[in-house]
């Protein structure tokens, strides 16, 4: 057994020399196991970390990365933190960096390209040893010719044209599968509730609209196909209002988030109108919310957690080995059906 210390040694003062003394080992045994290496022995490390904890040693961070050029920090570049969807996602990021001793510096960029490329500059001072990015794949162009050179990845938002590992789903697809619900169930003048086609999964969606109703020999009417800016319910509710009081408005809605979608609910209420009788509803991630509202909100769900797992993996791949290819990946999406249509 490693010697006593005496409790009132202040651990700041602590060094790994000490630690090495007490365990009766060298500082390079120390340093692996502190390190995570392998090629020390199970008995050996258990002594090491007995001692790092009779001590109170805490390993210096900084002066690490500046030994081995790690930060063991991953960047997490998200448009909206206040986005509901995009919470899980960063949870799942989390859970795999942890797993794997990094921690994540989650960064708002208000899909701002400037913002973005000084969060980029944390890789490029090397601050931070990779980054995943959920910004609009239009922002993202700006770092393509980065794309080899900066350990990072795409998450949701993607362009396969450029050489950079990303994750997402099929968004035309889904928005196609949104559609056929609605025209299964009868509808013919369907309404489109579209985000800033910046994004990657808004143009996919609403040309999965477009097609959808194209396929079925369905006009679609200008008036029954609106943009907004942001992805708030407020934005959902004017939305539909605007919709609404068109002539020949739709009876059904089909809003590319759930929050939009939820907003879509609110101004509906306003107008008296029963949901689905009157107006059916659809939305798309399939946020928490979406099943605790009345009626519950049909939509397509994301599989947001492991959008955000699988992201934080094809990361950790690029940086234990930057020149091999890292594939794309797309999930699957699911209609989960509930009151709203």
């Amino acid at each position: 057994m490693p010697p006593a210390v005496p409790s009132s040694l202040p651990t700041e003062t602590v060094s790994i020399s000490a630690v090495a003394a007490h365990a009766g080992v060298s500082v390079a045994t120390v340093s692996r196991v502190m390190n995570e290496q392998a090629g020390v022995r199970a008995p050996t490390r258990d002594k090491v970390l007995a001692s790092v904890a009779a001590l109170g040693y805490r390993m210096n961070h900084l002066a690490r990365s500046l030994r081995t050029a790690e930060s063991r920090m991953l960047l997490t570049m998200v448009p909206d933190v206040g986005n509901p969807f995009y919470a899980q996602i960063v949870r799942g990021i989390d859970t795999v960096a942890r797993e794997h001793g990094y921690f994540v510096l989650l960064c708002d960029t208000g899909a701002d390209a400037g913002r973005e490329r000084s969060y980029f500059d944390l890789l490029r001072m090397h601050r931070a040893d990779g980054a995943i990015c959920l910004d609009p794949d239009t922002v993202q162009h700006a770092l393509s010719h980065e794309s080899v050179s900066l350990p990072w990845v795409a998450c949701c938002e993607f362009d396969p044209a450029v050489a950079v590992p990303y994750v997402g789903i099929d968004n035309h697809r889904a928005a196609s599968d949104a559609v056929a619900h609605l025209l299964s169930r009868g509808h013919t003048r369907i309404g489109l509730i579209n985000s800033d086609e910046r994004y990657l999964y808004a143009r996919q969606r609403q040309q999965g609209y477009l097609d959808t109703l194209a396929a079925a020999g369905l006009p679609v009417q200008p008036q029954w196909v609106h943009t907004v800016q942001s992805l708030d319910y407020e934005a959902g509710t004017a939305a539909t209002l605007r919709m609404m009081a068109q002539p020949d408005a739709p009876t059904a809605i089909f809003a590319v988030s759930d929050t939009l979608a939820i907003g879509v609910l609110s101004a509906l209420r306003q107008l008296n109108k029963r949901v689905p009788e009157d107006v059916a509803v659809i939305g798309f991630d399939d946020i928490a919310i979406a099943a605790q509202i009345n009626p519950g909100l049909t939509t397509i769900a994301q599989p947001m957690r492991e959008l955000g797992e699988t992201a934080a993996r094809l990361l950790l791949q690029r940086l234990a080995n930057p020149a091999a290819s890292v594939p794309g990946v797309l999930l699957q999406h699911q209609l989960i059906l509930r009151g709203s249509a």
